[in-house]
């Protein structure tokens, strides 16, 4: 058995992630949103995408894992996790002067060993506490 180093598979996982977000992003595209920025930081803290739709700001964390994985990807949305989301999002509203109902949605994809995904999308998942 070979085994991989710990920089292989943060690889492998940068590589999951990012795929997850394309097939998200597409997802999105398809049901009509408008995609307005992908990976946008402010300052350490960023929002995977960040989509409009019907006069409401989207703010979507994209959470991807292999399908035999340990965990599912909604498993990795911690409190820590959305708090960081939640700092992103008021960074992001006042740097765009939005005045705006915003919602936080979640999408899992998981990843088959055969090459097929499964795309989740959680719309309004969770509630901020601004």
């Amino acid at each position: 058995m070979i085994r991989t180093t710990a920089y292989q598979e943060r690889l492998d996982a940068l590589s999951t992630g990012a795929e997850g977000e394309r097939l998200a992003a597409e997802y999105l595209l398809k049901e009509g949103f408008d995609l307005l920025h992908r990976n946008w930081r402010n300052g350490r803290c960023e929002i995977d995408l960040v989509a409009r739709r019907d006069g409401v700001l989207h703010i979507i964390e994209v959470k991807s894992r292999a399908a035999d994985g340990l965990t599912a990807p909604e498993e990795a949305m911690t409190a820590a996790k959305f708090r960081s989301l939640c700092k992103a999002a008021r960074g992001y509203i006042a740097t765009y002067g939005l005045d705006m109902d915003v919602q936080f949605d979640f999408i899992g994809v998981e990843f088959d060993a055969d090459g097929t995904h499964t795309l989740r999308y959680l719309p309004d998942a969770m509630a901020p506490r601004w």
